[in-house]
């Protein structure tokens, strides 16, 4: 994972989804830019970057005292669910809560919609049991829902609240419906990475916020996307040697570290105030 460079439109979204809507939701380019130069990101890239994500409806420009973006309408209930994703609870999900099963026929006219709702649902953390069938633990239901109908695929899909009755070995035959070596190696690229940092930052009291900042972003860019990987399946259907403890381990404690004063830092560099609860 840390092999891959981290796309500049990635962070922009880390800054606006951990800091910026929390401040009303609104950056200059100019402040935007500078943040994006301690992460790296040079001014052409930035630059380049922000008009990929103005064409995808993310950003949409707001000039104010100067130019700028602020996030787009229809990005913020993508932002919302990451924030339940990431930030909400890290505990397994229990086999009494049941599944959320999601069945499709797409005809083969249309089968970019096809396409389309294997790689929504795969990247949502369903696992794929038989053609045009797809699992995940129930909790997930509520968000694959709101999903299907943002992406406009619900015409396409049958959901259900499930339960599992019989005829299997469940957890051996979960394992063939998740890759989970593969969910694994995101795990341990992650701990080796950042677990060195975590332990570093342990029981540091002061922070100096632009280092936190450089440190923060990158971190939180790349763990964002392990709970969509992960549907966070019962512990009892998980190989014995489930690494994803250890690498939420590590995440929560840079998050408690980290978090504060990187935000501190945007304030710093932009000026801007937090918004109201209910702006």
């Amino acid at each position: 994972m840390a092999d891959t460079p981290t796309r500049p439109s990635s962070l922009i979204n880390t800054v606006y989804g951990a800091f910026l809507r929390r401040l009303g939701g609104w950056i200059s380019v100019a402040d935007l830019i500078t943040l994006m130069s301690e992460l790296d990101v040079d001014g052409p890239a930035a630059r380049s970057a922000i008009s990929r994500l103005k064409k995808k409806g993310v950003l949409e420009p707001e000039r104010r005292d100067a130019t700028g973006y602020r996030l787009g309408e229809a990005a913020q209930p993508v932002f919302d669910e990451g924030d339940r994703r990431i930030f909400g609870s890290l505990e397994p999900a229990k086999l009494s809560d049941g599944w959320a099963m999601a069945v499709f026929s797409v005809p083969e006219s249309e089968r970019s919609y096809r396409y389309q709702l294997r790689t929504r649902l795969a990247w949502m953390g369903f696992g794929n049991i038989a053609p045009g069938v797809w699992l995940a633990p129930g909790r997930l239901l509520g968000d694959a829902r709101d999903m299907l109908v943002r992406r406009g695929l619900s015409d396409y899909v049958h959901l259900f609240a499930a339960d599992y009755a019989a005829f299997s070995d469940l957890p051996g035959t979960v394992s063939s419906w998740w890759d989970f070596p593969a969910i694994q190696e995101q795990y341990a690229a992650f701990t080796r990475e950042y677990g060195p940092l975590a332990a570093e930052c342990a029981g540091q009291r002061e922070t100096d916020g632009s280092e936190a900042f450089r440190r923060y972003v990158p971190m939180l860019t790349q763990w964002r996307r392990l709970p969509y990987l992960d549907p966070g399946l019962p512990t009892e259907l998980l190989p014995a040697d489930w690494n994803a403890v250890a690498a939420r381990q590590t995440f929560q404690q840079l998050h408690e570290v980290l978090a504060l004063p990187s935000l501190r830092h945007v304030q710093q560099v932009t000026g801007l105030a937090e918004a109201a609860p209910d702006a």
